[in-house]
């Protein structure tokens, strides 16, 4: 697998976009296919001849690499094959576990950030490196629960994870975002904390604000892949053009409540111009 040399923008590949998406390759620079969408031949087949039109990585939901246990082996044969046929350039995971003593959760949860977890992550990654073929890029995760047993903040987390993995990151600005409004940080630390030569590539998405059982007023940010990309999200993705000069993949996420196709590529027309800004140094604060 070989690195980008420059910036591209690009959407998550959905069935329903497919006709939309293959109508309008001359604005879309890459897409981001799920892996766990291509577990039969059938599937595979399909997705070479997609990657033979255009650009594709890989993203993975259900591997749960930040862990203590060990990473599942029939998941990860999935993904490897999914990564056999699509060629990607890379292929990514999240940082977050899925499952626990047997039992699947049914969702990406943020583990303790705590040294426990760190090595289980070197662990699991290792196994896929060793699977797959290459290490997986590991992303942060969103949650409306501070992780219990955390003895450490989540840049740091972040960062100790990406360096004893020996992985680089793809960074979720809204899932950023989200923690960083619902735990009362600011996005700025974060991204002033996490090393800019692990920076490959970024996602775009966007949320809801949801009530807290209990505490009468109080909202969390809730990223659900089914809205607009807010502006503090452009905002921040201005400012990580201005920190991290690598070439970055910049995918753009939406899982349902699709807008008029041309409302997306709108959204995905401001993602360049907000990464261009910041690459000319003209960032602004997050907002």
């Amino acid at each position: 697998m070989s690195a980008p040399r420059s910036d591209r923008f690009g959407l998550g590949w959905r069935p329903a976009l497919a006709a939309s998406i293959l109508s309008n390759l001359d604005r879309i620079d890459v897409l981001e296919v799920m892996a766990e969408d291509f577990a039969t031949p059938a599937a595979r087949r399909a997705l070479r001849t997609l990657s033979r039109q255009v650009p594709v990585v890989v993203h993975g939901v259900a591997l749960g690499l930040a862990s203590a246990s060990p990473v599942d082996e029939k998941r990860l044969s999935v993904t490897a094959r999914a990564v056999e046929a699509a060629e990607p350039d890379f292929w990514s995971e999240h940082l977050a576990f899925v499952r626990a003593g047997g039992t699947e959760i049914g969702h990406l949860a943020a583990p303790p950030r705590c040294a426990s977890t760190i090595e289980g992550t070197a662990r699991n990654v290792a196994r896929a490196r060793a699977v797959v073929g290459s290490a997986p890029l590991l992303e942060n995760v969103a949650t409306l629960i501070d992780p219990p047993g955390s003895d450490r903040d989540e840049a740091r987390f972040v960062t100790e994870a990406l360096e004893a993995a020996e992985t680089d990151l793809l960074l979720d600005l809204h899932n950023l975002h989200a923690n960083a409004v619902n735990f009362g940080y600011e996005e700025e630390e974060f991204l002033r904390a996490v090393p800019s030569e692990r920076m490959r590539a970024v996602h775009l998405a966007g949320g809801r604000c949801i009530g807290v059982p209990g505490k009468a007023g109080a909202s969390r940010i809730l990223d659900d892949h089914l809205h607009d990309v807010p502006d503090p999200v452009y905002a921040l993705l201005v400012e990580t053009g201005r920190r991290f000069p690598g070439p970055l993949t910049v995918i753009l996420e939406r899982d349902g409540l699709f807008p008029p196709f041309e409302e997306t590529l709108a959204e995905l027309a401001r993602a360049r111009t907000s990464l261009e800004k910041g690459r000319a140094g003209k960032g602004e604060a997050a907002a």
